[in-house]
């Protein structure tokens, strides 16, 4: 019988998932439990899965005795066997609302860098607690055969013999199942283009470097620098087999890539010399804006500027850069207007800290400035609790407004700014801005 309110998961010790009946799922935000309200709720989307959090205890909501119920040991078992929370990581195009409900065991570990929606069993399915903010279809493993890529992989290596970055985005395919890299030998979307090995930040959530043994990458950084040949050469291909496309430096196997900005040039000023046809994006920290403003005026055509906050404090204890500051990143993003460039916000969100009160009204304040055109509200990859924690950062349950008002405070109040998750085309700014003209409002 399908539930009629959303269920509490657990997991068991051989990572076998119940639900409970009698207990109601929970989200956390900022160490404090909530109640999911199925308003809340997503079917739990394609792609996404499903984790055991070990060492964690998951905290339901008992209706009867109205209050919060944390369980340390399976209900299903005569044994003292424990059990575990359950988190999800949802799709690619989803933002989460809430993040698992747990309380560490004191032999609790660091979580590995994914992302943890809560998420529940109710109406006869998984469901999470996420807002889909991105209907494209770019990273969905339904559209990527292994099979056909593997087959790619030996025609471009057949193709580019010399390629070290062909090479080196093969490995990116097939071991480490990297989206992009796999739509660069599927011909479509969007391609990309690491080149940088070395970085001038420290993230506490970098997936490619972490100096702490108890941190595991996610993926290993590229290991040497790509000539602007061999970058254009990738480019070039991509652009003339895809009927939109964009091509993107900065990625997750690389470091920063404007710390190697005249390969950049070169390779911008190469790709340009010979088209004019598709998008050529920039994922970047924007700590360096005459390196920002050289790559425009080679024909740069975007940036999206990664932030886990606009509060000056807070985004240097977790980027704890080296050599620049936040101001930096704000004259990058005022020189790649200044050029013409479209700009893009990454950012980062952990439920309870990016909704708090103090983070909205700054963003809000931020976005007034009006030099951005798109925010991609991206998942941050890192244990919840422990970025608490690691920011210091300390909230009320007053202070929290809920991830989808702060979408939609964002929607209303800046309504010609595109909200996503993927670097969007040519076509589909494009498309965006007849919509925005259509429905009488200002685009950009």
């Amino acid at each position: 019988m399908p539930a009629k309110i959303p269920r509490l998961l657990i997991s068991d010790t051989r990572n076998n998932i119940y639900d409970l009946p009698f207990l109601e799922a929970t989200g956390m935000k900022g160490g404090e439990h909530f109640r999911l309200d199925p308003s809340c709720l997503v079917k739990l989307p394609r792609d996404s899965e499903l984790f055991m959090l070990p060492e964690r205890m998951p905290v339901g909501y008992d209706g009867k005795e109205e209050r919060y119920v944390c369980l340390d040991r399976n209900p299903f078992k005569k044994t003292n066997e424990p059990c575990f929370a359950v988190a999800a990581f949802v799709a690619p195009g989803y933002t989460s609302l809430f993040s698992a409900s747990y309380k560490e065991r004191k032999s609790a570990g660091l979580l590995p860098l994914f992302s943890y929606t809560a998420v529940t069993f109710y109406k006869g399915g998984f469901y999470a607690a996420g807002l889909k903010v991105d209907a494209c279809r770019r990273q969905q493993l339904k559209g990527m055969d292994v099979r056909r890529v593997r087959k790619n992989i030996q025609t471009f290596r057949g193709i580019f013999p010399q390629n070290r970055l062909v090479r080196h985005l093969s490995t990116c395919a097939l071991v480490y199942g990297c989206p992009a890299a796999k739509n660069f030998f599927l011909k479509r979307y969007e391609a990309p283009l690491p080149a940088s090995p070395i970085c001038n930040a420290t993230c506490v959530g970098c997936i490619s470097y972490q100096s702490s043994k108890s941190c595991s990458v996610t993926q290993s950084r590229i290991t040497f620098v790509p000539s602007g040949e061999e970058i254009a050469e990738v480019a070039l291909f991509h652009i003339k087999e895809v009927r939109d496309p964009v091509v993107s430096f900065g990625q997750g196997c690389e470091g920063e890539p404007l710390m190697v900005g005249d390969v950049l040039e070169k390779a911008i000023r190469l790709i340009r010399r010979s088209t004019k046809k598709g998008v050529i994006n920039l994922n970047t920290n924007a700590s360096k804006p005459d390196v920002i403003r050289r790559l425009f005026d080679a024909g740069l055509d975007s940036i999206r500027v990664s932030m886990n906050s606009v509060r000056e404090p807070f985004y240097t204890s977790y980027y704890r850069p080296k050599g620049y500051g936040f101001k930096d990143v704000v004259s990058s993003i005022t020189a790649a207007k200044k050029a013409g460039g479209f700009i893009s916000i990454n950012y980062l969100v952990m439920p309870g800290f990016t909704d708090s009160r103090s983070e909205v009204d700054a963003f809000l304040r931020f976005l007034g400035k009006g030099s951005v055109d798109m925010v991609q509200w991206r998942n941050l990859n890192y244990d919840p609790a422990a970025y608490f924690r690691k920011l210091k950062v300390k909230v009320t349950r007053a202070d929290m407004t809920g991830m989808d008002i702060f979408v939609k405070r964002v929607e209303d109040e800046y309504p010609g700014i595109m909200k996503g998750y993927f670097n969007p085309s040519k076509g589909r700014r494009r498309r965006e801005k007849i919509r925005h003209e259509a429905n009488g409002k200002r685009y950009g």
